[in-house]
């Protein structure tokens, strides 16, 4: 699948998959097989400050609309109140992700450079959104029940049920969509035991490691 120059020397699997279906969990696992992670998401807390300027000038219109403030006491991003706005509409979730998923792709790419001669795991549910992920060697989807998934983020988001079923439905047939990479792409169900996942991870950590 890489193809790449750039990648040539660095072993590099894009780890993906719905939101709480434990794709944190799944990367602290590969990281004791001895490779290093980086969590895109994360980093687009990083990118949300990094363009506050720009966000507020696209958003702050649905913010008066929706009577809502998305910036905190300390001048940044309430990233909480901004995500009512964003995954209100598909149009603004486009909007958004082409602010910030380019400063993204750079802080990614900056720290897949630092880990050369490692196996780098770049977690990202949204990975197909942008162009690294055909620079991976193999993809790893991890997925869940629906009922576990929602209880999962009601538990680790305090979202509202309403809220975290916008954000399920925005990544709908978000496998089909990683299907249509062509790529190495392997299914890992995470429904049971981390001793389970972990056996799971094993195998196809092995798989991918051996291409």
């Amino acid at each position: 699948m890489k193809n790449h120059d750039r990648f040539s020397s660095t072993k590099l699997i894009g780890l993906t998959g719905p939101m709480a279906s434990g794709k944190n969990l799944a990367a602290s696992i590969l990281e004791g097989f001895g490779c290093v992670s980086v969590d895109a998401d994360k980093l687009v807390h990083q990118a949300v400050e990094t363009a506050k300027d720009q966000i507020i000038e696209i958003f702050g219109i649905n913010a008066k609309e929706m009577k809502i403030e998305i910036l905190n006491p300390d001048g940044t991003i309430n990233r909480r109140q901004l995500a009512r706005i964003v995954f209100q509409s598909e149009e603004n979730l486009r909007k958004q992700e082409q602010i910030v998923h380019p400063i993204v792709e750079k802080l990614t790419l900056d720290f897949i450079e630092q880990n050369s001669d490692k196996v780098v795991i770049v977690n990202a549910t949204v990975l197909h959104k942008i162009e690294l992920v055909k620079n991976c060697d193999a993809l790893i989807f991890i997925t869940a029940p629906t009922l576990k998934r929602l209880f999962r983020a009601k538990k680790r988001d305090h979202l509202s049920t309403k809220q975290i079923l916008q954000r399920f439905h925005s990544q709908k047939h978000l496998f089909t969509k990683y299907k249509k990479l062509n790529s190495d792409i392997y299914r890992v169900m995470n429904f049971g035991s981390k001793a389970k996942l972990e056996r799971s991870l094993a195998k196809v950590f092995k798989e991918i490691i051996s291409l």
